[in-house]
């Protein structure tokens, strides 16, 4: 179980991020292609009664080449100045094994995408530049991820990012605010 702090960089050029990283400094140490896939019940349980989301994680990291596949539920506990969750995460070896038990017990697939991400660290700070597809969410962004809340406020006057960027919500509520009407 662990604790993260982050927020959302939307309207960002990723190309141009991932340039600003690297002439930081910051080290690239991952780029990964995953399948994330949502799980709750048809009443929305986990979404509505916990403010959560249960997701299994299939990642394949490009530059090494290990895959894994995890069961995490994230709990959100804060989102004043940033999004706070606390994530319970375990690894599993059999994704459709872990689908028929959950579906066994009322939960079923709510949605699943795919992503590409790739994820630098500097100074302690966590980057994660996110490509997800089409369907699931069209424009590109990149999540903050620290362990004290005055690292992203470095992070934030390091990239020259405007607040008016900064998102606190989850890829849940993003993919929301698409579908709802104007």
């Amino acid at each position: 179980m662990s604790k993260e702090i982050e927020v959302k960089v939307l309207n960002v050029d990723l190309l141009e991020m991932e340039k600003k990283l690297k002439e930081l400094g910051a080290k690239l140490v991952a780029e990964e292609y995953q399948i994330n896939t949502v799980i709750d019940t048809k009443e929305r349980y986990i979404e509505n009664k916990l403010n959560s989301y249960l997701r299994i994680r299939e990642s394949k990291n490009l530059l090494t080449g290990e895959s894994s596949i995890k069961l995490t539920l994230k709990k959100n506990i804060g989102r004043e100045r940033a999004r706070q969750n606390i994530e319970i995460t375990t690894k599993i070896d059999n994704k459709e094994a872990m689908l028929e038990i959950l579906k066994n017990l009322q939960y079923n697939v709510v949605q699943e995408g795919h992503k590409r991400r790739k994820t630098f660290i500097y100074d302690n700070i966590r980057f994660d530049l996110d490509k997800w597809d089409q369907n699931t969410y069209p424009y590109e962004y990149m999540e903050i991820e620290v362990k004290k809340e005055e690292d992203l406020e470095k992070a934030i006057k390091l990239l020259n990012i405007s607040k008016e960027q900064i998102s606190t919500k989850s890829i849940m509520e993003l993919r929301e605010e698409l579908s709802a009407p104007l």
